[in-house]
């Protein structure tokens, strides 16, 4: 056989296994994050992102539902729910009785606008500013479903919440991937009587990180990344489709000395991408525990 027939062979069969098996083989992550004044209740925070919601996706609306008992004491979403225009009532329907437990989220782009094909080569390249979208998404429709269950937008907001007996203050902003994200909108330092303090940004940029840590946010929650979605065995991702270093592309990371950010590697894929490699998607538990005394 020669050498061009089995590179060919392996990469149909590596793609193979991408479709057929990593994209539908989910996996919780769990963390334990040092955040609350000593002596406090831990709380539990159930992250999830880039669902890309379509009809037709039994595994993931199954998988997604089954989160509910892990009862968390918050739902937090970062972005990107759906990817077609019929996909609110996927995303809701998979989110179920999530939606009844205290939560609060903010939108990614392709909440308002739907995938395109794109060549792939153009990831690999320099960001050259230019955005590619389709047709635009029922955003409203899903945001007010949102806020109907109890569910806080926190696009370019800021509110504290009262969970456990702990003061919580969560602010967020639009997706800095299209230019959207307006930190000066919520920019403030933490109040004092504020127990921990969490921003939300889809797109992890390190200039919105760096103003959340500035002002006293002890976590920054995104997704976008994907994890880089194809990712190489003992190297990791290849590109983050954002300014995020590639070694961050998931995880929780220690950002600065007081706080830190978690890159969920996200739920679902482009429909125009099904397939991840060593990268299957996710959600995480974060468990926001008291630092020493």
């Amino acid at each position: 056989m020669s050498v061009p027939v089995a590179a060919a062979l392996t990469g149909a069969a590596l793609a193979g296994y991408g479709w057929a098996y990593e994209r539908k083989a989910f996996r919780l992550r769990r963390y334990d994050v040092p955040v609350l004044p000593p002596g406090s209740p831990s709380i539990r925070v159930l992250h999830v992102s880039d669902m890309h919601a379509t009809p037709g996706q039994p595994w993931k609306v199954s998988w997604i539902k089954a989160l509910s008992t892990l009862e968390p004491d918050l739902v937090l979403n970062t972005g990107d729910n759906i990817a077609s225009i019929d996909g609110v009532p996927v995303a809701l329907d998979a989110l179920g009785s999530l939606l009844e437990r205290p939560g609060a989220f903010v939108p990614g782009s392709n909440d308002w606008f739907a995938p395109v094909a794109k060549n792939p080569v153009r990831y690999l390249l320099p960001d050259d500013g230019r955005r590619l979208h389709g047709r635009p998404l029922p955003w409203g429709e899903l945001r007010n479903a949102f806020a109907d269950a109890g569910w806080l937008d926190l696009t370019h907001q800021r509110t504290t919440l009262q969970i456990r007996g702990l003061t919580v203050e969560l602010a967020g902003v639009s997706d800095a991937h299209h230019d959207a994200a307006h930190y000066e909108r919520i920019a403030g330092p933490v109040a004092a009587h504020v127990d921990v303090a969490i921003g939300l940004s889809h797109t992890p940029e390190p200039a919105l990180v760096d103003a959340f840590a500035e002002d006293g946010f002890r976590m920054v929650l995104s997704g976008h990344t994907h994890g880089g979605q194809l990712r190489v065995p003992g190297f990791g991702a290849l590109i983050t489709n954002c300014g995020l270093d590639r070694r961050h592309a998931r995880g929780l990371w220690r950002w600065t000395g007081r706080t830190w950010l978690h890159v969920s590697a996200g739920l679902g894929t482009s429909p125009y991408a099904p397939v991840r490699f060593s990268c299957p998607p996710e959600a995480s538990l974060l468990t926001l525990v008291a630092t020493a005394g």
